[in-house]
C-alpha cells in the first residue's frame, strides 16, 4: 500500500492547510487511517485517525479544535485541514493505514511524508 502524501509547505503562524493522502490502487474504505508527525528530534507521535467507516474520528490533544481528519471514499484520499497552525507544528507528516474498519493505534503501511513548516 504505497501512500503517498502532499499539500505541505510553508505557512506564518495562524495560517491553514490540508494535507492530502491517497493511493491510486487501493479502496481506501477497507482501512482505518491516520496522521502521525515527526519533529526534528522528537519520536513520531500520533496526531489524528479515522476508522475505515468513517464514523469515529480520534485527535491528539495538541491538535484538538485546531486539525480536522476527513476522507473522500469517491477519491479514495485521507485529509488533514489544519487551522491555527503553531512553529511547534512544524514537522514532517505521514499517512498511516491498517486494514480493517476500526483505528486501534498503529499503522501497517506508511507514506513518505510531506514537510509542514509554521514560521513565527
Amino acid at each position: 500500500v504505497p501512500l503517498v502524501e502532499s499539500g505541505g509547505g510553508l505557512v506564518q503562524t495562524g495560517g491553514s492547510l490540508r494535507l492530502s493522502c491517497e493511493d491510486p490502487d487501493v479502496s481506501f474504505s477497507n482501512y482505518a487511517m491516520a496522521w502521525f508527525r515527526q519533529r526534528p528530534g522528537k519520536d513520531r507521535e500520533f496526531v489524528a485517525a479515522v476508522d475505515g467507516h468513517g464514523s469515529n474520528t480520534y485527535y491528539a490533544d495538541s491538535v484538538k479544535g485546531r486539525f480536522t481528519i476527513s476522507r473522500d471514499y469517491a477519491k479514495d484520499t485521507l485529509y488533514l485541514q489544519m487551522n491555527s497552525l503553531k512553529p511547534e507544528d512544524t514537522a514532517v507528516y505521514l499517512c498511516t493505514a491498517t486494514y480493517g474498519p476500526r483505528w486501534a493505534g498503529s499503522g501497517d503501511y506508511w507514506g513518505q511524508g510531506t514537510q509542514v513548516t509554521v514560521s513565527s
